[in-house]
């Protein structure tokens, strides 16, 4: 399982209220995407907010709306943070999550379990899972296929893809029609910059995201991420957030 320290915390709960969302037009009005931390952002779309991965504690989360539904992609705790759910208003939330993770949440909670391939829709919208893993596969990768989900969420007419933490994998490199990409990078846990740069530039997204870009060495090269994906695939519009306040 990966770790990460507690000073990450203090520093992250001062800085992230002043993260900035991004606006994309949508068939049904303005999607804002704001950046939290790591693998952690939130959607609000047509009077829904979406949380994906909350994580690293409840005060990050000042300032952005209760949540309506919540993604969770994986087991591992910067993903699946029951600290950080316990702290946050969840009343009104349905979970969305592979069944690995709903068999750790409170039976409490409102649960819709989907798996690799599988949609269903919640709230007015689509979401699909699709899989998540290391290569090459082995019993004893740090993500096997099947445990976590991937998501594709369509609303207002775009499709936003969520890798979770996956390598390089070839449902990635075949995803269609996709308009916003949040794709992680970190050694040792998912794939490299290169790797990364390459799908991108294969799938070819209108817009994406290097998130999830903190590994055992520090913090990726993202820069280098942008230009590998402007020279291949000048197409793809490549945003650089603050996903790491205080670094």
């Amino acid at each position: 399982m990966k770790t990460f320290t507690a000073f990450s915390f203090v520093i992250i709960t001062v800085a992230s209220a002043f993260a900035q969302p991004d606006i994309l037009e949508t068939d049904q009005g303005d999607l804002k995407i704001t950046p939290i931390l790591h693998g952690t952002l939130v959607l609000e779309w047509n009077g829904i907010t979406i949380y994906n991965d909350p994580y690293g504690g409840g005060d990050i989360f000042g300032g952005q709306n209760d949540p309506d539904v919540i993604s969770i992609t994986d087991t591992h705790g910067d993903h699946h943070n029951q600290n950080t759910l316990d702290a946050l208003n969840i009343s009104n939330a349905t979970f969305i999550a592979p069944k690995a993770v709903a068999d750790k949440l409170p039976e409490s909670y409102q649960v819709r379990v989907i798996g690799n391939g599988e949609s269903i829709e919640v709230r007015s919208f689509q979401i699909e899972a699709i899989p998540m893993y290391n290569l090459p596969e082995s019993p004893d990768s740090r993500h096997p296929k099947g445990r976590g989900n991937g998501y594709i969420l369509t609303l207002g007419g775009k499709r936003i893809y969520i890798s979770g933490d996956t390598e390089d994998i070839p449902e990635m490199r075949a995803l269609k029609n996709i308009d916003v990409a949040f794709v992680c990078m970190n050694l040792p846990f998912t794939m490299d910059v290169e790797q990364a740069a390459s799908a991108v530039s294969e799938f070819k997204p209108k817009i994406v995201y290097p998130f999830h870009y903190r590994g055992s060495g520090g913090l990726s090269d993202v820069e280098k991420f942008k230009s590998l994906v402007n020279e291949a695939a000048p197409e793809v519009e490549v945003r650089l957030r603050n996903w790491y306040p205080g670094n």
